[in-house]
């Protein structure tokens, strides 16, 4: 991309819809919206239902991103993002639908998980409460709606501190518990139940926290504020709520259509929308609903704004990973003072080495992380801690990142230790692609230094210089008041693999 205003295009393939967005990005960090289409499609139908989706629905949805490439020819939209959501990310027939997607409508989609389907939303919600309402994350809850799923985050006032996907989107609810509509005629209260017996996890960790602020996000949350008349202030009160839960819940899907003045797929899935908020709004003490109509393609704007200009909203973004990531950190019991330090110190060892691994800011990201969880595995056990560190981060719901970044960061954590090395026999580290093996090597060879400079978890080392350097020697001065023999005696045994892999031999100056 030129830094000048381009013409870019947000895409995505959702479970019920199929939505774009066409703006013009400022290099100011701003962006105009120059087109918003939507056409409908079956995909979360299919594949909540048989996992699969149907010949018929791949080829009306061909069809219609057909139409939508035809609208970014027509803007001579040259750059864009498209992605798809739980509908196609859980279709096990998946692959096949991308790659005919890509030959007749010429559009390539890219599957994310939740958690980069979460990092866009907040992406474009920090936006929109910093310049429309102002409000503080501080002591909130954020419920964001999806077709397939409900992404619920907590903030306290130091940042984010927890996050949990569940499989209770209104699609899907009323695809997996359609059966049992027509054997009851108290379908609702049953629905509330399965929603509750979902939701348990959450209640101990709501009750720690004095949720004030209710966020609620997601494309249905439009016909709440249709029928509340609140569609300007994208707010409804409790009471507000309150009253239409008690009326939504005696009614059927036509007595809906009627009473609301709404489709038949909107009355549909009214219900199980209601009932879903009510049960986290009740476990709080806000007031009322704030209901901002944000969307994933807002939040794929603003990541091509700031992956073309340094805005403060990457900084927020990353603010928001490394405090998730710090909870999970806590939850296993790492040791904080000696992680927190051999964060920083790798971060600096990035930073002062950079003409030897030429890696950019999400790689340093990737190696805060690992350098953060290296030590979780302790958790499971003392002993080949790293292989547990390593699983622990593969298995955990880290915000913005995807399946095989997830991977690529267990990988760096795993090999932290003086006594492993990626080698092939490793299966995890031999299925990466050779730039994915690089990357690991690279990064987990700084980490392994940034370790050492702590092996006796006492912070003994208060900062280091790279006095001189050249093509194939590094000269690195450790600074402390202390005796530092067991550190020095540690980093040299670690800087034969940082020479294999970078080129450089380290040398310890003083």
């Amino acid at each position: 991309m030129k830094k000048k205003n381009e013409v870019v295009a947000a895409i995505n393939v959702g479970s019920d819809f199929l939505r774009m967005s066409i703006a013009q990005l400022h290099s100011d960090g701003t962006l105009r919206i120059l087109e918003d289409t939507s056409l409908p499609n079956n995909i979360g139908k299919d594949t909540f239902t048989t996992r699969r989706i149907s010949p018929k629905t791949i080829n009306e949805t061909c069809i219609r991103l057909k139409s939508f490439a035809k609208l970014m020819k027509d803007y001579e939209v040259k750059v864009y993002r498209a992605i798809a959501t739980s509908g196609l990310h859980e279709a096990d027939n998946r692959d096949y639908i991308i790659e005919q997607i890509r030959l007749i409508a010429g559009i390539h989609v890219e599957i994310v998980n939740i958690l980069q389907e979460r990092f866009l939303i907040y992406k474009a919600l920090r936006n929109y409460l910093n310049e429309v309402d102002q409000i503080d994350l501080a002591d909130s809850i954020i419920a964001n709606i999806t077709s397939g799923g409900v992404e619920v985050s907590m903030y306290a006032a130091d940042g984010l501190k927890f996050t949990e996907h569940l499989k209770l989107g209104p699609l899907r609810l009323r695809e997996v518990l359609s059966s049992l509509e027509a054997k009851t005629i108290s379908f609702p209260r049953i629905m509330e139940e399965y929603i509750e017996s979902k939701i348990y996890l959450l209640k101990p960790k709501l009750k720690k926290i004095p949720i004030k602020k209710f966020i609620c996000l997601g494309g249905s949350l439009s016909i709440l504020l249709q029928i509340t008349k609140m569609e300007q202030q994208a707010y409804i009160s409790k009471e507000s709520f309150d009253t239409l839960y008690f009326q939504v819940r005696d009614l059927s899907s036509d007595q809906m259509i009627e009473a609301f003045n709404i489709t038949l797929a909107e009355a549909e899935l009214l219900l199980p929308t209601i009932l879903i908020i009510h049960s986290l709004l009740s476990r709080t003490k806000a007031k009322g609903i704030h209901a901002p109509m944000i969307t994933n393609r807002q939040g794929i704007l603003y990541g091509l704004i700031d992956s073309l200009y340094e805005t403060q909203r990457k900084s927020n973004d990353e603010n928001d990973i490394i405090s998730s990531v710090w909870y999970m950190a806590e939850k296993y019991g790492v040791d904080e003072k000696h992680a927190s330090y051999v964060e920083k110190m790798s971060i600096e060892l990035f930073e002062k080495t950079w003409k030897y691994h030429k890696l950019g800011d999400q790689e340093k990201l990737y190696l805060q992380v690992a350098a953060i969880l290296h030590d979780s595995g302790n958790y499971v056990s003392l002993s080949e801690h790293s292989n547990h560190s390593s699983d622990i981060i593969r298995s955990q719901s880290i915000l913005g990142f995807s399946d095989k970044e997830l991977e690529l960061i267990a990988n760096i954590a795993k090999y932290h230790t003086t006594t492993r090395i990626p080698t092939y026999s490793d299966q995890s580290y031999y299925v990466l692609s050779h730039t994915e093996k690089i990357l690991v090597s690279k990064l987990s060879s700084i980490l392994k230094i940034a370790e050492s400079m702590d092996i006796s978890h006492k912070q003994k080392i208060s900062d280091f210089e790279i006095l001189s350097s050249s093509d194939d020697e590094l000269y690195l001065h450790l600074i402390s008041n202390k005796d530092i023999i067991l550190e020095k005696w540690d980093i040299m045994n670690n800087a034969e693999f940082f020479q294999e892999v970078m080129g450089v031999r380290i040398k310890l100056k003083g």
